[in-house]
């Protein structure tokens, strides 16, 4: 197995990170988002720390995977749920811890801040394959069905 290096993601990775989320929504949904507004969104959330961040796995070939994590605020915690999002491996590398690593680091992360009380993500529920990865990685399913209203 390839030696994964897990970091931060940077401004200067924005552009890879924007390629990633146009092939996982056409591989997942079959939807074709716009580059130009995904790479403004990816953009906005690094000069906007108090938003999230990403995490990049590399090896010496490269950026080969990618996740986000954006907070949510719990009342009922008094603390912060970490949303993982924008979850992607390239394919020749998946099956090769890549996805593990990316999790580990955001264990770790969560575990040294004392505002994190869990971390959550959604997945469309025909990801089979994503759905049985999270499971492997011990996620369990949540009692709450996710709704939305688009403007």
């Amino acid at each position: 197995m390839e030696n994964i290096r897990i970091r931060f993601g940077m401004f200067n990775d924005a552009e890879k990170l924007a390629e990633f989320n146009k092939a996982m929504a056409f591989e997942t949904e079959a939807y074709n988002l716009d580059f130009q507004t995904v790479l403004s969104g990816i953009k906005n959330l690094m000069l906007q720390t108090e938003l999230g961040f990403y995490l990049i796995a590399e090896t010496d070939d490269g950026i080969v995977g990618t996740l986000m994590i954006t907070y949510e605020w719990t009342d009922w915690r008094d603390g912060l749920f970490w949303w993982i999002q924008s979850v992607y491996v390239i394919p020749e590398m998946r099956n090769k811890g890549v996805y593990r690593a990316l999790y580990g680091k955001v264990k770790e992360l969560a575990a040294s801040d004392k505002r994190v009380r869990g971390f959550r993500l959604y997945v469309d529920k025909d990801n089979e394959n994503a759905i049985e990865v999270y499971k492997k990685m011990g996620m369990k399913e949540s009692n709450y069905l996710l709704f939305e209203e688009k403007i």
